[in-house]
Protein backbone atom coordinates (compact mmCIF):
# COMPACT_ATOMS: atom_id res chain seq x y z
CA UNK A 1 0.00 0.00 0.00
CA UNK A 2 2.98 2.36 -0.36
CA UNK A 3 1.58 3.89 -3.14
CA UNK A 4 -0.51 6.51 -1.58
CA UNK A 5 1.87 7.85 1.07
CA UNK A 6 2.01 10.90 -0.85
CA UNK A 7 -2.28 11.71 -0.09
CA UNK A 8 -1.90 11.08 3.60
CA UNK A 9 1.08 13.52 3.77
CA UNK A 10 -1.51 16.18 3.02
CA UNK A 11 -4.37 15.23 4.96
CA UNK A 12 -3.44 18.03 7.90
CA UNK A 13 -7.02 19.03 9.23
CA UNK A 14 -9.63 16.48 7.86
CA UNK A 15 -12.47 15.59 10.00
CA UNK A 16 -12.18 12.37 11.72
CA UNK A 17 -12.96 8.98 9.47
CA UNK A 18 -16.21 8.68 11.97
CA UNK A 19 -17.63 12.05 10.62
CA UNK A 20 -15.58 11.50 7.02
CA UNK A 21 -17.28 7.91 6.61
CA UNK A 22 -21.12 9.27 5.88
CA UNK A 23 -19.44 11.55 2.94
CA UNK A 24 -17.53 8.48 1.57
CA UNK A 25 -20.57 6.24 2.11
CA UNK A 26 -22.78 8.74 0.26
CA UNK A 27 -20.21 9.13 -2.64
CA UNK A 28 -19.99 5.12 -2.91
CA UNK A 29 -23.35 4.77 -3.53
CA UNK A 30 -23.91 7.95 -5.99
CA UNK A 31 -21.28 6.20 -7.80
CA UNK A 32 -23.30 3.05 -7.91
CA UNK A 33 -25.53 4.34 -10.10
CA UNK A 34 -22.44 4.61 -12.56
CA UNK A 35 -22.34 0.90 -12.63
CA UNK A 36 -19.09 -0.80 -14.42
CA UNK A 37 -19.68 -3.78 -16.64
CA UNK A 38 -19.78 -7.20 -14.59
CA UNK A 39 -19.26 -11.02 -15.40
CA UNK A 40 -19.20 -14.02 -13.31
CA UNK A 41 -16.35 -14.24 -10.99
CA UNK A 42 -13.64 -16.32 -12.25
CA UNK A 43 -13.66 -20.09 -10.77
CA UNK A 44 -10.82 -21.67 -8.78
CA UNK A 45 -10.38 -24.20 -11.76
CA UNK A 46 -8.65 -21.15 -14.40
CA UNK A 47 -5.33 -22.33 -14.00
CA UNK A 48 -2.38 -20.14 -13.60
CA UNK A 49 0.77 -21.22 -15.61
CA UNK A 50 4.39 -20.57 -14.62
CA UNK A 51 6.57 -19.59 -17.50
CA UNK A 52 9.90 -20.89 -17.01
CA UNK A 53 12.66 -20.50 -20.29
CA UNK A 54 14.50 -23.61 -20.63
CA UNK A 55 17.61 -24.37 -17.81
CA UNK A 56 21.74 -24.10 -19.03
CA UNK A 57 23.70 -26.24 -17.08
CA UNK A 58 23.45 -25.88 -13.03
CA UNK A 59 26.15 -23.74 -11.00
CA UNK A 60 26.84 -24.98 -7.79
CA UNK A 61 27.04 -22.05 -4.74
CA UNK A 62 29.50 -24.03 -2.38
CA UNK A 63 29.18 -22.49 1.87
CA UNK A 64 31.40 -19.93 2.12
CA UNK A 65 30.94 -18.43 -1.74
CA UNK A 66 29.05 -15.42 -2.93
CA UNK A 67 25.71 -16.21 -4.53
CA UNK A 68 26.24 -13.16 -6.81
CA UNK A 69 28.99 -13.64 -7.83
CA UNK A 70 27.76 -17.10 -9.15
CA UNK A 71 24.86 -15.19 -10.66
CA UNK A 72 27.01 -12.85 -12.44
CA UNK A 73 29.34 -15.22 -13.93
CA UNK A 74 26.14 -17.66 -14.83
CA UNK A 75 24.62 -17.64 -18.18
CA UNK A 76 20.35 -16.93 -18.71
CA UNK A 77 19.06 -19.48 -17.68
CA UNK A 78 20.96 -20.86 -15.57
CA UNK A 79 20.20 -23.13 -12.39
CA UNK A 80 22.16 -21.68 -9.30
CA UNK A 81 22.42 -24.21 -6.78
CA UNK A 82 23.09 -23.41 -3.35
CA UNK A 83 24.60 -25.62 -0.43
CA UNK A 84 23.29 -24.84 2.87
CA UNK A 85 24.82 -22.06 5.12
CA UNK A 86 24.50 -18.53 5.88
CA UNK A 87 24.79 -16.01 3.07
CA UNK A 88 25.21 -12.64 3.88
CA UNK A 89 24.83 -10.37 0.70
CA UNK A 90 22.16 -8.75 -0.94
CA UNK A 91 21.51 -10.26 -4.54
CA UNK A 92 20.12 -8.62 -7.91
CA UNK A 93 19.02 -10.70 -11.10
CA UNK A 94 18.43 -8.83 -14.12
CA UNK A 95 19.28 -12.14 -16.64
CA UNK A 96 16.14 -14.16 -17.92
CA UNK A 97 15.43 -17.99 -16.92
CA UNK A 98 17.50 -17.98 -13.72
CA UNK A 99 16.64 -20.06 -11.11
CA UNK A 100 18.26 -20.33 -7.44
CA UNK A 101 17.73 -23.59 -5.88
CA UNK A 102 18.56 -23.92 -1.88
CA UNK A 103 19.57 -26.97 -0.10
CA UNK A 104 17.54 -27.31 3.28
CA UNK A 105 19.09 -24.45 5.46
CA UNK A 106 20.17 -21.88 3.02
CA UNK A 107 19.95 -18.34 4.78
CA UNK A 108 19.94 -15.17 2.71
CA UNK A 109 20.79 -12.58 5.44
CA UNK A 110 21.21 -8.98 5.61
CA UNK A 111 25.10 -8.24 5.44
CA UNK A 112 24.61 -4.63 7.28
CA UNK A 113 22.04 -1.54 6.31
CA UNK A 114 20.44 -3.40 2.01
CA UNK A 115 17.56 -2.17 1.89
CA UNK A 116 16.19 -5.59 -0.53
CA UNK A 117 17.28 -9.53 -0.25
CA UNK A 118 16.73 -10.42 -3.56
CA UNK A 119 15.33 -8.10 -6.69
CA UNK A 120 14.78 -9.40 -10.01
CA UNK A 121 13.71 -6.55 -12.30
CA UNK A 122 13.39 -6.52 -16.08
CA UNK A 123 14.68 -9.95 -16.19
CA UNK A 124 12.39 -10.93 -19.20
CA UNK A 125 10.94 -15.02 -18.84
CA UNK A 126 10.94 -17.09 -16.49
CA UNK A 127 12.06 -16.65 -12.49
CA UNK A 128 12.45 -19.47 -9.85
CA UNK A 129 13.68 -19.31 -6.30
CA UNK A 130 13.33 -22.26 -4.20
CA UNK A 131 14.06 -23.79 -0.98
CA UNK A 132 15.78 -20.30 0.35
CA UNK A 133 15.20 -18.34 3.97
CA UNK A 134 15.53 -14.11 3.60
CA UNK A 135 15.85 -11.89 6.62
CA UNK A 136 16.34 -8.92 8.05
CA UNK A 137 16.25 -6.86 4.98
CA UNK A 138 15.35 -3.00 5.75
CA UNK A 139 12.66 -3.01 3.48
CA UNK A 140 11.62 -5.57 0.98
CA UNK A 141 12.86 -9.58 1.37
CA UNK A 142 12.21 -10.44 -2.14
CA UNK A 143 11.30 -8.07 -5.05
CA UNK A 144 10.52 -9.12 -8.76
CA UNK A 145 9.64 -6.63 -11.38
CA UNK A 146 7.81 -7.03 -15.11
CA UNK A 147 8.88 -10.57 -14.44
CA UNK A 148 6.74 -12.86 -16.92
CA UNK A 149 6.94 -16.23 -15.60
CA UNK A 150 7.72 -16.99 -12.11
CA UNK A 151 8.04 -19.43 -9.42
CA UNK A 152 8.48 -18.97 -5.87
CA UNK A 153 8.22 -22.28 -3.73
CA UNK A 154 9.24 -22.61 -0.36
CA UNK A 155 10.59 -19.07 0.52
CA UNK A 156 10.37 -17.77 3.81
CA UNK A 157 10.50 -14.41 4.80
CA UNK A 158 11.10 -12.85 8.06
CA UNK A 159 11.38 -8.99 9.54
CA UNK A 160 11.81 -7.64 6.20
CA UNK A 161 10.62 -4.18 6.75
CA UNK A 162 7.51 -3.65 4.58
CA UNK A 163 7.20 -6.20 2.82
CA UNK A 164 8.34 -10.06 2.51
CA UNK A 165 7.47 -11.48 -1.24
CA UNK A 166 6.40 -8.48 -3.45
CA UNK A 167 5.99 -8.99 -7.14
CA UNK A 168 4.52 -6.37 -9.45
CA UNK A 169 4.35 -5.68 -12.84
CA UNK A 170 4.63 -9.15 -13.35
CA UNK A 171 2.30 -12.07 -14.67
CA UNK A 172 2.18 -15.95 -15.24
CA UNK A 173 3.42 -16.63 -12.24
CA UNK A 174 3.05 -19.02 -8.81
CA UNK A 175 3.63 -18.49 -5.55
CA UNK A 176 3.48 -21.71 -3.21
CA UNK A 177 3.97 -23.43 -0.02
CA UNK A 178 6.07 -19.87 1.08
CA UNK A 179 6.07 -18.23 4.94
CA UNK A 180 6.14 -14.61 5.43
CA UNK A 181 5.92 -13.45 8.90
CA UNK A 182 7.45 -9.91 10.22
CA UNK A 183 6.28 -7.38 7.71
CA UNK A 184 4.52 -3.60 8.72
CA UNK A 185 3.06 -3.40 4.97
CA UNK A 186 2.39 -6.91 3.65
CA UNK A 187 3.38 -10.45 4.00
CA UNK A 188 2.65 -11.65 0.57
CA UNK A 189 1.62 -9.07 -2.06
CA UNK A 190 1.06 -9.13 -5.73
CA UNK A 191 0.82 -5.81 -7.10
CA UNK A 192 -0.44 -4.19 -10.53
CA UNK A 193 -0.20 -8.09 -11.78
CA UNK A 194 -2.07 -10.77 -13.93
CA UNK A 195 -2.24 -14.51 -14.01
CA UNK A 196 -0.72 -15.23 -10.17
CA UNK A 197 -1.66 -18.00 -8.03
CA UNK A 198 -0.48 -17.71 -4.43
CA UNK A 199 -1.63 -21.03 -3.02
CA UNK A 200 -0.64 -23.71 0.37
CA UNK A 201 1.13 -20.55 2.20
CA UNK A 202 1.52 -19.32 5.87
CA UNK A 203 1.00 -15.80 6.91
CA UNK A 204 1.77 -14.66 10.59
CA UNK A 205 2.70 -11.49 12.58
CA UNK A 206 2.36 -9.00 9.94
CA UNK A 207 0.27 -6.11 8.82
CA UNK A 208 -1.44 -7.80 5.85
CA UNK A 209 -0.90 -11.16 5.61
CA UNK A 210 -1.97 -11.65 2.12
CA UNK A 211 -2.35 -8.55 -0.22
CA UNK A 212 -3.72 -8.34 -3.89
CA UNK A 213 -3.94 -4.99 -4.93
CA UNK A 214 -4.73 -3.67 -8.56
CA UNK A 215 -4.75 -6.83 -10.28
CA UNK A 216 -6.10 -9.10 -12.69
CA UNK A 217 -6.91 -12.90 -12.41
CA UNK A 218 -5.28 -13.72 -9.02
CA UNK A 219 -6.03 -17.06 -7.23
CA UNK A 220 -5.51 -17.19 -3.49
CA UNK A 221 -6.27 -20.37 -2.70
CA UNK A 222 -5.44 -23.28 0.72
CA UNK A 223 -3.25 -20.84 2.28
CA UNK A 224 -3.11 -20.27 6.55
CA UNK A 225 -3.26 -16.54 7.33
CA UNK A 226 -3.05 -16.03 11.05
CA UNK A 227 -2.48 -13.49 13.69
CA UNK A 228 -2.09 -10.52 11.74
CA UNK A 229 -3.90 -7.20 11.42
CA UNK A 230 -6.20 -8.40 8.15
CA UNK A 231 -5.76 -12.16 7.24
CA UNK A 232 -6.39 -11.38 2.93
CA UNK A 233 -6.88 -8.77 1.35
CA UNK A 234 -7.98 -7.74 -2.09
CA UNK A 235 -8.01 -3.97 -2.87
CA UNK A 236 -8.28 -1.57 -5.81
CA UNK A 237 -6.56 1.70 -4.84
CA UNK A 238 -6.14 5.32 -6.62
CA UNK A 239 -2.95 6.61 -7.82
CA UNK A 240 -1.60 4.20 -9.66
CA UNK A 241 -0.97 2.59 -13.01
CA UNK A 242 -3.41 0.14 -12.88
CA UNK A 243 -6.91 0.94 -12.85
CA UNK A 244 -8.43 -2.37 -12.58
CA UNK A 245 -8.90 -4.79 -10.31
CA UNK A 246 -11.37 -7.96 -11.16
CA UNK A 247 -11.68 -11.58 -11.31
CA UNK A 248 -9.73 -12.71 -7.59
CA UNK A 249 -10.74 -16.10 -6.38
CA UNK A 250 -9.84 -16.45 -2.74
CA UNK A 251 -11.23 -20.05 -1.58
CA UNK A 252 -10.18 -22.78 0.52
CA UNK A 253 -8.17 -20.62 3.23
CA UNK A 254 -7.65 -20.65 6.80
CA UNK A 255 -7.71 -17.23 8.14
CA UNK A 256 -8.44 -17.31 11.97
CA UNK A 257 -7.35 -14.32 14.59
CA UNK A 258 -6.22 -11.80 13.06
CA UNK A 259 -5.80 -9.36 15.99
CA UNK A 260 -2.19 -8.24 16.10
CA UNK A 261 -2.05 -4.89 17.34
CA UNK A 262 -1.16 -2.58 13.85
CA UNK A 263 2.49 -2.10 13.53
CA UNK A 264 2.86 -0.42 10.08
CA UNK A 265 4.90 2.78 10.33
CA UNK A 266 2.16 6.23 11.38
CA UNK A 267 0.96 7.74 8.79
CA UNK A 268 1.08 5.42 5.86
CA UNK A 269 -2.47 3.89 4.70
CA UNK A 270 -1.83 0.50 6.21
CA UNK A 271 -1.43 2.06 9.74
CA UNK A 272 -5.69 2.79 9.19
CA UNK A 273 -6.52 -0.89 8.10
CA UNK A 274 -8.34 -2.24 10.98
CA UNK A 275 -7.08 -4.55 13.43
CA UNK A 276 -9.56 -7.85 13.11
CA UNK A 277 -10.16 -7.90 10.06
CA UNK A 278 -10.36 -12.17 8.20
CA UNK A 279 -10.87 -11.38 4.84
CA UNK A 280 -11.38 -8.12 3.08
CA UNK A 281 -13.28 -7.31 -0.52
CA UNK A 282 -11.92 -3.15 -1.21
CA UNK A 283 -13.22 -2.45 -4.31
CA UNK A 284 -12.13 -5.53 -6.59
CA UNK A 285 -14.76 -6.40 -8.87
CA UNK A 286 -15.66 -10.23 -9.80
CA UNK A 287 -14.29 -11.38 -7.04
CA UNK A 288 -15.49 -14.86 -5.40
CA UNK A 289 -14.53 -16.05 -1.67
CA UNK A 290 -15.95 -19.51 -1.35
CA UNK A 291 -15.39 -22.13 0.77
CA UNK A 292 -13.19 -20.34 3.22
CA UNK A 293 -12.97 -20.93 7.15
CA UNK A 294 -12.47 -17.82 9.09
CA UNK A 295 -13.01 -17.48 12.71
CA UNK A 296 -11.77 -15.38 15.84
CA UNK A 297 -11.33 -12.44 14.29
CA UNK A 298 -12.31 -9.60 16.79
CA UNK A 299 -13.32 -7.05 14.17
CA UNK A 300 -15.08 -9.35 11.11
CA UNK A 301 -14.47 -12.25 9.18
CA UNK A 302 -15.85 -11.09 5.61
CA UNK A 303 -16.50 -7.87 4.57
CA UNK A 304 -17.10 -6.20 1.12
CA UNK A 305 -16.74 -2.32 0.85
CA UNK A 306 -15.97 0.40 -1.15
CA UNK A 307 -12.60 1.35 -1.62
CA UNK A 308 -13.78 4.74 -0.19
CA UNK A 309 -14.42 3.32 3.28
CA UNK A 310 -10.56 2.59 3.52
CA UNK A 311 -10.17 6.86 2.44
CA UNK A 312 -12.48 7.63 5.00
CA UNK A 313 -10.21 6.00 7.78
CA UNK A 314 -7.07 7.69 6.05
CA UNK A 315 -8.39 11.31 6.28
CA UNK A 316 -8.26 10.76 2.03
CA UNK A 317 -10.44 13.57 0.72
CA UNK A 318 -13.25 11.86 -1.86
CA UNK A 319 -10.89 13.42 -4.89
CA UNK A 320 -8.30 11.23 -4.02
CA UNK A 321 -10.24 8.70 -6.00
CA UNK A 322 -11.01 10.17 -8.99
CA UNK A 323 -9.02 8.05 -11.32
CA UNK A 324 -10.25 4.51 -10.30
CA UNK A 325 -14.67 3.16 -9.60
CA UNK A 326 -14.14 2.46 -5.83
CA UNK A 327 -16.86 0.34 -5.39
CA UNK A 328 -17.01 -3.47 -5.21
CA UNK A 329 -19.07 -5.37 -7.91
CA UNK A 330 -20.34 -8.72 -8.94
CA UNK A 331 -18.85 -10.06 -5.58
CA UNK A 332 -20.07 -13.42 -4.48
CA UNK A 333 -19.20 -14.61 -0.91
CA UNK A 334 -20.15 -18.26 -0.81
CA UNK A 335 -20.29 -21.74 0.94
CA UNK A 336 -17.76 -20.12 3.44
CA UNK A 337 -18.18 -21.41 7.65
CA UNK A 338 -17.92 -17.75 9.14
CA UNK A 339 -18.02 -17.96 12.98
CA UNK A 340 -16.59 -15.98 16.14
CA UNK A 341 -15.72 -12.97 14.92
CA UNK A 342 -16.68 -9.64 16.32
CA UNK A 343 -16.36 -10.22 19.14
CA UNK A 344 -14.08 -6.86 20.30
CA UNK A 345 -14.34 -4.06 17.17
CA UNK A 346 -11.89 -1.55 17.72
CA UNK A 347 -12.76 1.71 18.36
CA UNK A 348 -14.47 4.47 16.50
CA UNK A 349 -15.07 2.40 13.59
CA UNK A 350 -18.35 3.02 11.38
CA UNK A 351 -19.63 -0.74 11.49
CA UNK A 352 -20.32 -3.08 14.03
CA UNK A 353 -18.07 -6.09 14.59
CA UNK A 354 -19.91 -8.95 12.66
CA UNK A 355 -19.24 -12.38 11.12
CA UNK A 356 -19.91 -11.13 7.33
CA UNK A 357 -20.29 -6.98 6.62
CA UNK A 358 -21.49 -5.23 3.22
CA UNK A 359 -21.47 -1.10 3.05
CA UNK A 360 -24.11 -1.35 0.69
CA UNK A 361 -21.85 -0.24 -2.46
CA UNK A 362 -21.46 -1.64 -5.45
CA UNK A 363 -23.99 -4.03 -7.50
CA UNK A 364 -24.91 -7.62 -8.35
CA UNK A 365 -22.90 -8.70 -5.00
CA UNK A 366 -24.53 -11.54 -3.11
CA UNK A 367 -24.25 -13.89 0.10
CA UNK A 368 -25.48 -17.60 -0.32
CA UNK A 369 -25.16 -21.17 1.88
CA UNK A 370 -22.07 -19.38 4.61
CA UNK A 371 -22.49 -20.85 7.94
CA UNK A 372 -22.40 -17.79 9.90
CA UNK A 373 -23.54 -15.67 13.23
CA UNK A 374 -24.10 -12.23 12.69
CA UNK A 375 -23.92 -9.43 9.63
CA UNK A 376 -24.58 -5.90 9.33
CA UNK A 377 -26.97 -5.49 7.29
CA UNK A 378 -29.02 -8.28 8.82
CA UNK A 379 -30.29 -9.44 5.15
CA UNK A 380 -27.77 -9.90 2.81
CA UNK A 381 -28.51 -10.24 -0.92
CA UNK A 382 -28.66 -13.93 -1.78
CA UNK A 383 -27.12 -15.35 -4.72
CA UNK A 384 -29.46 -16.53 -7.44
Amino acid sequence: MKQLKQHSSRQNGLPAAGRFFIVALTASLLLASCQKEVTSPATSGDAVVSKAAPKAPSVVVHAGGSIQQAINNADAGSVIKIEAGTYKESLVVNKPGMTLAGEDGVILQNPGDEEDGITVQDAGDGFTLKNITVRDFEENGVVLQHVDGFLLSHVTAINNGEYGLFPVFSSHGVIEHCTASGHSDTGIYVGQSTDVAINQNQAYDNVNGIEVENCLRVVVDKNQSVHNVVGILSVLLPGLVAKQASDIVITNNQVRDNNHENFAEAGELEAFVPTGSGILVVGTDNTLVKDNHVSGNHFTGIAVVSTLVLGALAHLPPEAFADIEPNPDGVHVISNVVKDNGAAPPVGLPFPGVDLLWDGSGSNNCWSRNNYNTSYPPVLPACQ
